[in-house]
């Protein structure tokens, strides 16, 4: 059911909305629906769009598919659900009063790849060839033509794994930016001792935020072994393997754990303090069918490399995408963030040897990263059966498959390319002044007075610390040897660089 109120009382549901509740659909609501209105006023309100009367489609099943099509893009879970449900002949009876038109054959197409199932219809043998994706709604992948059906299959993905994004003003408005281009500029102006400073320390800032984000805070020899482990993303191509490798990285000690692909059912949540009962926020694809949607995956990786579709949506498709299957029983978290950064890498977006520091980005906007999260998984609950299992873990009873292969994934590239933004505009500039400033303060520092090189770096770190301050016990303990007054010059001197 349609569970949306209406943004007018006399309006109609029209399109997806009206095949989910007709055919009685069980899958995730599109997040914006269509209307009709009674009115000659085209608007968008609270998750619906509103058309004027003269856009009504025809109240049949194929009207209301072609009007979907054209004006709401493909959701390809509610058209895999609708070709199941409905009797293969009315499908092949509608597509028969057109079969040379641009919706009839997309329509046509869709059937047979998602069920692979033959309609009883030939092979066109003429006409021009039709994107199956509309690049005025949705972003396309490369294109694959399939001559049966004169289509040119432009899906970012594949059936086994195919996250879409919609075009929206913010990342239309993102993307115009070329971000990438951005970087390289800003970073092209940085002496390279500094800029190797310079990635060295994000790196490790990325690495720490990473388990921060988990709830860990890891020793520095692991934050550093898994900065190293970042500073290679991009460079092997993923597979299977490479993805086992990769958590055992994360995974310090795997006794007691099974690694690699989950045998049984995953959960993010919580338990019950009494029943122990398990209190899902988030459940995880199915085990059986982990190897497909893994396959589609790292398949819809490799397409999307060498292609023009936009590399900060192909990371969110790869990178989210993982984290909402959650393959593993335990490093999911680490490595879908790494996934951020080995498709931005491999596509060429981040600077040859630069690392985006986007999990301390990220960190800093952690509430709206669980929103991202969240409009994902809080409209899937309530479609997935379970039951717990005597470990207190949950066991799928129902087929899930297509809410982790089919899903839109316009919230969560949002979000993520506004932490790209932020990460070039404001992250990179910052630790690259704040380096400067160190280094001008530093040469004060030893022109003032002779200090060791560690304690002039502890002087200045401590400062940091307490904006621009030198605390009490500082003052009592590991530099009690400084008088007030060069204490007080430190001090001035360091408000005055740093602008405090």
């Amino acid at each position: 059911m349609i569970n949306q109120p209406l943004p007018e009382q006399s309006a109609r549901i029209v399109g997806y909305a009206a095949l989910i509740q007709k055919y009685e659909l069980a899958v995730p609501l599109p997040l914006t629906l269509s209307a009709i209105s009674e009115k000659h006023l085209k608007y968008e309100a609270n998750h619906w769009k509103v058309f004027t009367p003269r856009h009504a489609p025809q109240d049949t099943l194929y009207g209301h598919l072609v009007f979907a099509l054209r004006y709401e893009g493909l959701d390809l879970a509610v058209l895999n659900s609708l070709f199941l449900k409905v009797e293969k002949s009315e499908f092949e009876n509608a597509i028969k009063q057109e079969s040379n038109g641009a919706y009839a054959r997309r329509i046509w197409f869709l059937y047979e790849y998602l069920l692979e199932v033959e309609l009883n219809l030939p092979d066109l043998k003429q006409g021009n060839y039709v994107d199956l994706v509309d690049q005025k709604i949705q972003y396309a992948g490369p294109a694959r033509n399939s001559k049966r059906h004169r289509i040119r299959n432009n899906l970012p993905g594949d059936k086994r794994f195919c996250p879409l994004i919609r075009h929206t003003k913010k990342l239309d408005e993102l993307i115009h930016q070329n971000l990438s281009l951005e970087a390289l500029k800003r970073l092209d102006a940085v002496e390279p001792n500094l800029l190797m400073r310079a990635t060295g320390f994000l790196l490790l800032e990325d690495s720490r935020a990473s388990y921060f984000i988990e709830g860990e805070t890891p020793p520095h020899s692991r934050a550093e072994r898994w900065a190293q482990i970042i500073g290679q993303a991009g460079k092997t191509p993923l597979s299977k393997s490479e993805l086992e490798r990769l958590q055992k990285e994360v995974i310090v000690d795997g006794r007691f754990i099974q690694m690699g692909y989950r045998q049984e059912g995953g959960f993010i949540g919580s338990h019950d303090r009494f029943t122990n009962m398990p209190i899902p926020s988030h459940i995880s694809a199915r085990p059986q069918d982990l190897e497909s949607l893994m396959d589609g995956l790292i398949y819809t990786a490799s397409i999307l490399k060498n292609s023009d579709y936009p590399p900060v949506l192909a990371a969110t498709s790869i990178a989210f995408g993982f984290v909402f299957i959650h393959p593993f029983e335990d490093g999911n978290g680490r490595l879908h963030r790494y996934l951020l950064h080995h498709v931005l890498a491999q596509t060429g977006f981040a600077p040859n040897g630069i690392v985006f520091p986007v999990s301390s980005v990220i960190l800093r906007r952690i509430s709206e990263y669980a929103k991202a999260l969240e409009a994902y998984s809080k409209p899937r609950l309530s479609l997935i059966e379970w039951r717990a299992t005597e470990k207190g873990n949950v066991e799928v009873l129902n087929d899930t498959l297509d809410l982790y292969r089919f899903f839109d994934a316009t919230p969560q590239a949002e979000f993520f390319y506004e932490c790209v933004h932020e990460t070039v505009t404001k992250a990179l500039p910052d630790e690259i002044g704040y380096l400067k400033r160190y280094d001008k303060m530093k040469t004060f520092v030893n022109h003032y007075l002779d200090l060791p090189d560690k304690t002039a770096d502890l002087l200045i770190r401590f400062l940091s610390q307490n904006e621009g301050k030198l605390s009490k016990r500082a003052r009592e303990k590991e530099f009690l040897a400084l008088t007030d007054q060069e204490i007080q010059v430190f001090e001035t001197k360091f408000a005055e660089i740093f602008e405090l």
